[in-house]
């Protein structure tokens, strides 16, 4: 079967950067330094509901958060796209200036990056076909052909699970593998495969077992930057006790955030 044509076309759509604008209104004064320098965002867009791409523009959990961040700190927002596993290269290589795309802030990452403090905590399923009987959870995959977004976390669960992985780029691709029966399951963030199946005419596809809970989703910047990243910490802080972070995670999971999230 056919992935739905919207989310095929949404992912190429995905591969082209786009830039935009964050108002630069009254902001506090302790969290902004004023510069003409855009905060330069980078973020793997087909991973809704925290970034994905809808006609010409980048949305999501991810970009809302990030353009609220960029107005606390008086600066313009540009969203530049580009594969998972291709973010901590371009922060390390200064194409970025921040990562925002669900990273979960692992100790492995931890050393080659600086992570802010989280803003979500999700967790890792496992997706099959509705007609499987034989794949109840991570404990069946391995073994199996699973298709997995290069440099996830789910990656990694499946690939020490002894799972056969076949990388993708972006997790459309991952679902349409598992559609056309060329794998036997998907390894993705539960809060994604939820919205896919939900959102994206995928009904074929169900998640199945308990999800294996992450590190908590941070923003990343490169190490050497404290200063940097004690703004950006100040301005997540200033969104959650404002009530704007509550707002935005409203928006795009349906539920409040728990008492950990606002933390």
């Amino acid at each position: 079967m056919n992935m739905n044509k919207k989310w095929i076309l949404a992912g190429l759509a995905a591969l082209t950067t786009i830039s935009l604008l964050a108002g630069c209104g009254s902001q506090d004064a302790k969290t902004t330094e004023k510069t003409d320098k855009p905060l330069i965002v980078g973020t793997e867009p087909s991973f809704p509901p925290f970034e994905a791409t809808e006609g010409d523009s980048y949305v999501g959990f991810d970009i809302d958060l990030a353009q609220a961040i960029g107005d606390k700190l008086g600066r313009k927002v540009e969203i530049k796209a580009m594969g998972f596993d291709a973010l901590i290269p371009a922060l390390k290589s200064n194409q970025i200036d921040v990562i925002a795309s669900a990273m979960s802030a692992t100790d492995e990452r931890k050393k080659q990056v600086d992570f802010t403090a989280p803003y979500y905590i999700g967790g890792s399923g496992i997706v099959v076909r509705q007609d499987n009987t034989t794949i109840k959870g991570w404990d069946d995959i391995t073994g199996k052909q699973v298709a997995v977004q290069a440099g996830s976390k789910p990656a990694d669960f499946a690939e020490k699970q002894g799972a056969v992985l076949k990388q993708f780029d972006a997790n459309y691709q991952c679902l349409q593998e598992l559609q056309t029966g060329a794998s036997e399951a998907v390894a993705i963030d539960k809060a994604v495969a939820l919205y896919y199946i939900a959102k994206g005419g995928l009904s074929d596809l169900k998640v199945v077992g308990e999800p294996k809970k992450l590190a908590g989703s941070a923003m990343a910047i490169d190490k050497g930057h404290e200063k940097e990243l004690e703004r950006i910490n100040k301005a997540l802080a200033e969104l959650k006790a404002d009530g704007t972070y509550t707002a935005l995670y409203k928006k795009w999971f349906g539920v409040e955030p728990t008492a950990e999230e606002l933390q």
